[in-house]
């Protein structure tokens, strides 16, 4: 009894100590590999009752039956944003909100970013359906990378040499 009963403490204290060793690895990897979320950007009273009922987009909507007419068509590279508002001055001091938010529109989904005088920052980036997205950022340059297969799309906006300058390519 005495010995089952060491072979089980033995057991257990090695299984805690690999239990725990396995989720600091995880958690330390993870850790580093995070990215900043999207930030919300504020909506002024002038937005709010001039606002559309419709959104925009939405992570929600579900395609109609198959083989009907309400399939959207497929989505092409679009080199000059879709227009929107400019963001709201916010009162947070972290905050480099300075310029004009724009979306762009690609096969591979939709990149949306907050352009200032002399940066820019990534708003959002939602993949389509059957599409993944990856996000590359730097001090001078946001890549937003779509994937789905063989099929690539990136979203590049750049700042190095000059005010914010979005381009949009297909490989």
């Amino acid at each position: 009894m005495r010995r089952g009963l060491i072979h089980v403490l033995a057991w257990s204290l090695a299984t805690g100590a690999a239990v725990t060793l396995s989720w600091w690895g995880v958690h330390t990897v993870m850790t580093g590999t995070a990215y900043d979320p999207p930030r919300a950007l504020p909506i002024t009273a002038g937005d709010a009752t001039t606002q559309e009922s419709k959104p925009l987009a939405s992570s929600t909507s579900r395609p109609g039956p198959s083989g009907s007419a309400s399939k959207k068509p497929a989505k092409r590279p679009n080199p000059s944003p879709s227009p929107s508002k400019p963001a709201a001055p916010s009162t947070s001091p972290s905050s480099t909100v300075s310029g004009q938010v724009k979306s762009y529109d690609t096969d591979g989904g939709r990149a949306v970013f907050d352009l200032g005088e002399a940066s820019a920052t990534l708003v959002s980036a939602t993949p389509d359906a059957g599409w993944s997205m990856q996000v590359w950022k730097t001090e001078t340059w946001i890549r937003v990378e779509f994937t789905s297969g063989a099929n690539r799309v990136s979203v590049i906006c750049t700042w190095h040499d000059g005010p914010p300058h979005v381009e949009i390519g297909t490989y």
